[in-house]
């Protein structure tokens, strides 16, 4: 029905980020409404309009407040919906000449777009100007007049006037946003959890060591110095209001003004906000002089690692760290934010003793990195993201650390490890002192450290120079995926400690059974290749971009024989990858003694993938390989076998496990179908030659067909080198002659 309202006690609703609604109800009772029914990011309240006026000035948390004109039930099709519009008398609200938008949210079975939605809600509002002979309102759905809101849950339709205009989270003062950043009345939101305004009424400090672009900064700031939020926007909704009263505005923006300008002589918190990303920090600052903050505020540019108690402040009152770290949306942005996690309770403890600290964060089993216990946690929305903020107290400075001088940055020690993690820990020291002497040896920078030895860490790790690769096996349903999550978090903590490398040079990934285009897909776009060695040859790795690497370690021994059988010869690779296999066989044996240049005489590398191909080439060009001799082919193997002509002293084919790339006109299943390629192969073998045929799929039995029509050995067990022994079934390998080459 309409609503029927006297004007001291009109009817509202102020809407909010979800799972705020109770703050903001009591806000609202603070701003001197009657907060009545919360609806999921909502408040209903009534209040005067010089109250309702004091919530769109004064209002942190609120994103818009709506003059309700209709609260109607049953509304489920677009003629009951136009038919609500059009029983509302638009002269009270809508002056004439004035421009006019709808905003519609919700839907129902017959209203499936806000679009309609909207245009149905206009419709009706121009039905009744037009019964009454009053002229049709232009449409500026940018900057309208006025705004009406409108929005239908299960048939129940709340329309009104949204005397907001823009939402309230726009402050005006943010401008370049930074990456990610958080929402005005969110941050707001988090500060008042945290209990910064009791605190800044104490005369609290609080810090941020990852201030990003400022904003919890600014917020806690205004809330300080006792400034309304809305006090710098120049245009409110209700000023092309029809029953705007702009003397009662005009006194409530002068109060505002005249409590800003006390609030900032007396404020007394102390705000600190460090970054270490410039862009980060001049955005911080322009935020706060366009906030009319600047003087309340110190940034400074600082890496997490040198946080320290900033020069001056006093013991008491204890103050707050607050902040919104990075959650890591990606997987492998994870290494990295382990031990940010872990460095922020690290130096919080150190610096900070008796403080609260408060995280929000989007991930929050990265929280336990932090190494304090939240003793209150608050489940909130940041964006369409799920998000926790988390509480925690500081404890006291203990005896031993009380002697070291004020502001000095404690030692830092890495946080306590579980009994897990300091198994795994010790798993990678066993081996490393395993592999020792085989690595001194034979001089390889790029090995398998630990493959998943432990089931609880289900793990592979690699090394590629000073780099580390680790790919996460999806864990099978029957394993809880929180405990899953933790292991991970102190799988990477230990590794970078264990290894002595920076966590930025940590990669980390998923494996698990890909399907349809998944096993295609690029997994990143960094572009951040860098040139390995193995035996002679220098070949392009890339940790990030695609699911493999660029080269399989495990087949390391498989490369180093076909450089030595390769000598002379002429060489196909079948499905080739990035040719690494042909770059050793064109280099030639990797023994002491063989001379450079002893390689295959020419090559032909056969593949589908333009990506992988390229990068061929470009290990081709690495080391300085003739391209009238070793030669790159796109196509599908399969085809290119049937279709094809000249014969060859050595081939490899190492095809993969199953592929249905789009490319092909059939899927390929090595277990099904390696009987055909290997034909197919044996067909361009020249008399004499030999077919190297390997491949990965780990219950893999060949044709017997192939034992009787050629001469078949299975080496696959001289194919491991000692890093790679743990798994004698990661792949398969056969030498395959013609019986008359006996």
């Amino acid at each position: 029905m309409t609503e029927q309202q006297s004007p001291d006690s009109l009817h509202f609703l102020a809407t909010c980020p979800k799972g705020i609604e109770l703050l903001l109800a009591d806000e609202l009772a603070a701003l001197g409404a009657t907060p009545g029914k919360t609806t999921v990011a909502g408040v209903f309240f009534q209040a005067s309009l010089e109250n309702a006026y004091r919530a769109c000035l004064w209002s942190r948390l609120a994103n818009r407040v709506v003059l309700c004109l209709a609260r109607e039930e049953g509304i489920e099709t677009p003629e009951a919906l136009r038919a609500a519009a059009a029983a509302i008398d638009w002269r009270d609200h809508l002056a004439p000449g004035k421009t006019l938008a709808v905003d519609f949210h919700g839907r129902s079975d017959a209203i499936r777009h806000t679009r309609f939605g909207a245009q149905t809600v206009k419709d009706g509002v121009v039905d009744r100007l037009y019964a009454e002979a009053r002229p049709r309102p232009d449409i500026d759905t940018r900057q309208p007049d006025l705004r009406l809101y409108a929005h239908l849950h299960r048939g129940r339709l709340t329309l009104g006037v949204d005397l907001s205009g823009d939402s309230l989270h726009r402050r005006g003062y943010r401008r370049d946003v930074g990456h990610a950043p958080l929402k005005e009345n969110l941050a707001a939101a988090l500060l008042v959890r945290a209990g910064w305004p009791a605190l800044a009424r104490d005369g609290a400090p609080l810090v941020d060591p990852l201030c990003g672009a400022g904003t919890l900064l600014i917020e806690a700031a205004l809330m300080a110095a006792d400034i309304a939020p809305g006090l710098s926007r120049e245009r409110f909704g209700f000023h092309g209001w029809a029953g705007h009263d702009e003397p009662c505005w005009r006194e409530l923006k002068r109060e505002a003004e005249a409590r800003a300008s006390i609030g900032r002589k007396r404020c007394r918190s102390r705000l600190y906000g460090f970054d270490e990303s410039p862009p980060a920090l001049a955005a911080a600052k322009a935020n706060a002089m366009r906030a009319g903050v600047p003087a309340l505020i110190e940034l400074k540019g600082a890496a997490l690692t040198g946080l320290s108690r900033p020069e001056g402040l006093p013991d008491s009152p204890a103050g707050l760290v607050m902040t919104n770290p990075p959650y890591g949306e990606r997987l492998g942005e994870l290494p990295e934010l382990v031990q940010l996690y872990a460095q922020l309770g690290e130096r919080a403890k150190a610096a900070f003793p008796g403080w609260r600290l408060a995280v929000f964060t989007a991930n929050p089993d990265l929280g336990h990195r932090i190494g304090l216990r939240a003793h209150k946690h608050y489940s909130l929305k940041n964006g369409p993201l799920d998000a926790r903020l988390l509480l925690m107290a500081i404890p006291e400075r203990d005896e031993a650390a009380s002697a070291e001088a004020p502001g000095a940055a404690a030692a830092e020690a890495p946080p306590a490890r579980s009994e897990g993690a300091q198994m795994f820990a010790n798993r990678l020291e066993k081996n490393r002192k395993r592999l020792k002497k085989w690595l001194k040896r034979s001089g390889e920078p790029c090995y398998r450290l630990y493959d998943a030895d432990m089931p609880e860490y289900a793990l592979a790790i690699d090394i590629y120079g000073d780099r580390v690769h680790v790919q996460e096996y999806a864990p099978p349903k029957s394993v809880d995926a929180g405990q899953a999550q933790k292991r991970l978090f102190e799988a990477l903590g230990v590794i970078p400690e264990v290894l002595g490398i920076d966590p930025s040079r940590v990669v980390i990934k998923r494996r698990e059974r890909q399907s349809g285009k998944d096993q295609y897909r690029k997994q990143a776009a960094s572009g951040e290749r860098f040139e390995v060695r193995e035996g002679r040859a220098r070949l392009w790795v890339n940790l990030r971009d695609y699911l493999d690497t660029g080269l399989f370690l495990d087949h390391r021994p498989v490369r180093r024989m076909l450089g030595e059988m390769a000598a002379g010869k002429r060489f196909l690779n079948l499905f080739c990858y990035t040719a690494t296999a042909t770059v050793q066989a064109a280099l030639g044996s990797q023994k002491e003694g063989a001379e450079q240049g002893e390689g295959a005489s020419d090559s032909v590398s056969v593949d589908l993938s333009n990506t992988y191909l390229e990068w061929a080439r470009d290990n081709f060009a690495l080391n300085r390989l003739d391209p009238s001799r070793h030669r790159v082919v796109r196509d599908d193997c399969l085809r290119w076998l049937e279709t094809a002509g000249g014969e060859f002293d050595l081939i490899f084919m190492d095809p993969p496990t199953f592929s249905n790339s789009k490319k092909m006109t059939d899927t390929l299943d090595v277990q099904r179908d390696h009987g055909r390629l290997v034909r197919l192969a044996m067909a361009r073998l020249a008399p004499g030659g030999t077919l190297v045929f390997s491949n990965n799929q780990r219950r893999f039995q060949l044709d017997a067909d192939l034992a009787e029509q050629y001469r078949v050995e299975d080496i696959s067990a001289k194919t491991f080198d000692p890093d790679f022994t743990r798994r004698p079934d990661l792949h398969h390998c056969f030498l395959i002659r013609h019986w008359e080459d006996a």
